[in-house]
């Protein structure tokens, strides 16, 4: 089986990065969330609505993601991902032509939008576990790095590259906003057709030159044993392993939905000592402010690609579940620290930096620790059901930010965003323990 031609595997890693870097479009949110919240703007939209929004697309991801798992053998990872990438890029030409108002966008950008991606995102992962069984940690890592780096691209684009589409982009008359939508659809639909081209399982009994898979009952045999869903529910690992997953992506979740808006509030008010708009230097300091979390937004998706890739690699040599008590434990410290370092530009950065690279891990250890825990040939079906963490974790991290940003308008400090980092720091630290007590469970 080994000698007979197939597919170069590398290729299904070349598919996965680029239809990830379309799916990263939910992550560029931000970048939307200044002109859909400006008071004297078009929308005028509140800091819970535009949270709203961003959290229905990351529920509507992870709850069409465990369809999409149980579904993928029977429709095929092919089908699976074209659906998702016409799925996604419909919601974002929708709210183009059509989001004039909250309710529009919540529905095109969250419902349909966050839909396409939970189609589309379970298929690189499971083909690409099939095809390197031998490194599933660096697979998954590479397999999802695009989502990271993609997200880099539309929020660089969008802001600021060439002056920045959503200052002078203007298609059918809409305003920019609505017409860096439609762009966007269009560029999503299509890079993610063309990376499903390879998404194929390799041929039955298929294995990597040089593999020899070890026995079901090793100390090495992980991914060996497969668990079908119904057997994974029923054992108390899956649960905590969920739950740690819920911990860990609240904080990197709540900072991609407020790491504007929270830079613009910290760097304003640590340079002027008030948020109070008729200060003369206000809107100077604000253009400033803006630019640097801009920044900050950037190095933090760029981070979180590498991230997924780095924590894959280290989780390789250390094995999962230390990966993940280090990476959680490192998220929960940088979190608790957050309020004060984003008072100075260059901590801030670095801050993002970090918790953007640790949140990125996420993404490469679940993926993998599913597979190690209940097994390499019934990952696709499987992971969905602990990737719905992401989805409630992608409402309770930016609601609990929104919430407290909102009861505190008209507030002239930053002081509202303190309650919400401690809130997601302790929570990072509680999965860091969790995990320290999980064990490969039993068939």
């Amino acid at each position: 089986m080994n000698n007979q031609k197939v597919m170069n595997r590398w290729l299904v890693v070349v598919g996965a990065i680029l239809i990830q870097l379309a799916l990263g479009a939910i992550y560029a949110w931000s970048v939307f969330t200044p002109k859909l919240t400006a008071s004297e703007g078009v929308y005028q939209f509140t800091a819970g609505q535009a949270a709203w929004i961003f959290s229905a697309g990351l529920f509507f991801f992870a709850l069409v993601m465990v369809w999409a798992g149980k579904k993928l053998a029977s429709i095929g990872p092919q089908k699976l991902a074209m659906a998702g990438g016409l799925t996604l890029g419909l919601g974002y030409i929708l709210a183009g032509f059509f989001g004039n108002s909250f309710i529009a966008q919540l529905i095109f950008i969250g419902v349909i939008g966050g839909s396409g991606i939970g189609l589309a995102y379970v298929v690189p992962i499971a083909v690409g576990v099939k095809w390197f069984p031998d490194r599933k940690g660096m697979l998954t890592g590479l397999a999802v790095a695009g989502f990271g780096f993609g997200a880099t691209i539309w929020v660089k684009w969008a802001g600021a590259w060439g002056g920045g589409l959503l200052n002078n982009l203007e298609l059918f008359g809409f305003d920019t906003v609505r017409s860096v939508f439609i762009l966007y659809g269009i560029i999503f639909a299509l890079m993610v057709l063309l990376g499903s081209m390879v998404m194929k399982d390799p041929p039955k009994g298929w294995l990597p030159e040089g593999y020899t898979p070890p026995e079901a009952n090793s100390e090495k045999a992980s991914g060996q044993v497969n668990f079908e869903t119904n057997e994974m529910l029923k054992t108390p690992q899956y649960y905590m392993l969920f739950t740690t997953f819920v911990f860990s992506a609240l904080a990197g979740l709540m900072v991609i939905y407020c790491i504007k808006l929270f830079g613009i509030d910290a760097l304003t008010y640590a340079r002027l000592g008030s948020l109070n708009p008729s200060s003369p230097e206000f809107q100077d300091t604000v253009t400033w402010a803006s630019a640097t979390a801009g920044t900050a937004m950037a190095v933090y998706a760029i981070l979180n690609g590498l991230g997924r890739i780095i924590w894959g690699i280290i989780s390789d040599k250390l094995g999962r579940k230390l990966s993940i008590f280090l990476m959680c434990l490192l998220q929960g410290i940088i979190m608790l620290m957050l309020f004060k370092l984003g008072a100075n530009k260059m901590s801030f950065i670095i801050a993002a930096s970090i918790i953007g690279f640790n949140f990125g891990g996420n993404f490469a250890l679940f993926p993998a620790a599913t597979a190690d825990f209940f097994g390499n040939k019934t990952v696709g079906k499987n992971y969905g059901f602990v990737f719905f963490a992401y989805g409630i974790a992608g409402i309770v991290g930016p609601q609990i930010a929104g919430l407290f940003k909102d009861a505190a308008q008209g507030a002239e400090t930053p002081a509202a965003w303190l309650t919400p980092f401690i809130i997601a720091g302790v929570a990072c630290i509680l999965g860091a323990i969790i995990i320290l007590f999980i064990k490969s469970p039993k068939k």
